[in-house]
C-alpha cells in the first residue's frame, strides 16, 4: 500500500491560499475543503492541508510560527525538468507569491524556490541523477 502525505500549513485567509494554489495548477480535493481548510492535490499521494490559523491552532499546544518572520520547515516539490522549475516560480509571482531566491544550476541538480502569500517556502528542484 502506497503512503500519502498531508502537509498542514496554516494560512490567513484559505480562499486566497486556495486560489493561489490552483493557480499554480494543482488541483483542489472538495471532499476535504471547506471555510476552514482546502485540500490542495500536489500528486497521487502528496497532499498540502491549507488550514485557517485558528482552526490549525485547534492541532496543537505550540504557538503557530509566523512564516514571514520565521522558518520552521522547507518544503521541497521534485519537478520533472528545469523549465517545470522555472515556470512554478513564476506562476507564483503572477498569484501572489514570490521567488524566495536565485535560480541554482550545479550541473546534476537546478533549483529555485518561492514563498506563498503566507510566507511558506518551497523549494523545487530538477535533478538528472536521482536519489536511491
Amino acid at each position: 500500500m502506497a503512503q500519502s502525505i498531508f502537509v498542514n500549513l496554516a494560512v490567513e485567509n484559505v480562499q486566497q491560499s486556495r486560489a493561489f494554489y490552483a493557480g499554480l495548477g494543482f488541483g483542489i480535493n472538495e471532499q476535504y475543503s471547506n471555510e476552514q481548510a482546502a485540500c490542495v492535490v500536489i500528486a497521487d499521494n502528496i497532499y498540502v492541508m491549507l488550514l485557517a490559523k485558528p482552526f490549525f491552532a485547534g492541532f496543537t499546544d505550540k504557538p503557530i510560527a509566523d512564516a514571514r518572520a520565521t522558518t520552521e520547515v522547507l518544503n521541497c516539490l521534485d519537478c520533472d525538468s528545469r523549465e517545470r522549475v522555472d515556470h512554478l516560480v513564476k506562476l507564483a509571482e503572477q498569484h501572489g507569491g514570490k521567488a524566495y531566491r536565485q535560480a541554482q544550476d550545479q550541473g546534476f541538480m537546478y533549483g529555485h524556490a518561492f514563498e506563498d502569500p503566507d510566507g511558506h517556502i518551497w523549494e523545487l528542484v530538477y535533478m538528472t541523477a536521482q536519489p536511491s
